[in-house]
């Protein structure tokens, strides 16, 4: 048996790790003056590297895995030394063991991960779509070419009207109102969010258009108020820190 042989074997058990004692300082020094069995060497580490990076990917390389499951199992050749008894005979077979487990949970985790990814981009996508029909609606509300029309019992003259959409969480309002009187130059209407308890909370100041429509959005509001009801009196332009009497109109919370 040629020295390059007698070495071929531990080569495999080298590159998973698997070689110590005197075998691993006796292959080291025969690597230093062997030139083919480096390239052998780097081949099965080659061949290592590409199977852990195919966990990545649906299909590992065949010829690297083959390469380096032949060269791990491979059987001493007709005429050689025996085969050495002991721990180190099942050396390879528990190094291909334990990496093929390492690759089939790096596979599972890639393929979990995948999930995920594919959930959240559906879940942004339709977040994607949700916020386009909300810039729709708002866009409606607040054109200012957009025809406003209030709807009231026939013969009756229109009354000062408002609508308000209040989300507490997020202490977003949207208040439209309509039929408003034109004030005089000093004077402004102005917003109130009434709350279950506590003084009234000013939320914005206004005046109509001619047609007595106006519309506040998303004023400055602390957050997480419970609201009980709203109402707009006329202050002095500025605004006021409380409402002043007599409040124009009102409006409880359903």
């Amino acid at each position: 048996m040629s020295v390059h042989e007698q070495f071929g074997e531990d080569l495999a058990l080298y590159a998973l790790g698997g070689l110590e004692g005197e075998e691993r300082v006796a292959l080291e020094k025969h690597l230093e003056s062997c030139a083919g069995c480096r390239r052998e060497l780097e081949q099965l580490r080659g061949d290592m590297a590409l199977m852990a990076l195919s966990a990545a990917g649906p299909t590992p390389p065949r010829r690297a895995r083959q390469r380096l499951l032949e060269a791990v199992a491979r059987e001493p050749k007709p005429g050689a030394a025996p085969a050495r008894v002991g721990w180190r005979t099942f050396v390879p077979w528990v190094a291909a063991a334990a990496l093929a487990v390492g690759l089939v949970v790096v596979w599972l985790q890639n393929s979990d991960l995948h999930r995920r990814i594919a959930g959240l981009q559906s879940q942004a996508a339709q977040q994607q779509v949700e916020l386009q029909q909300a810039r729709e609606v708002v866009s409606t509300l607040t054109a200012s070419d957009a025809m406003r029309v209030t709807l009231v019992a026939a013969k009756t003259p229109p009354q000062p009207q408002g609508k308000a959409f209040y989300v507490r969480d997020r202490a977003s309002l949207i208040f439209l109102a309509s039929n408003l009187q034109v004030l005089p130059a000093q004077k402004v209407y102005e917003l109130w969010l009434v709350p279950t308890s506590g003084a009234p909370i000013p939320a914005g100041t206004f005046k109509p258009d001619a047609h007595g429509s106006a519309t506040v959005i998303n004023p400055p509001l602390p957050g997480g108020v419970q609201a009980k009801a709203f109402a707009i009196t006329v202050e002095p332009e500025g605004g006021s820190s409380a409402p002043t009497l007599p409040i124009v109109i009102f409006g409880v919370g359903e």
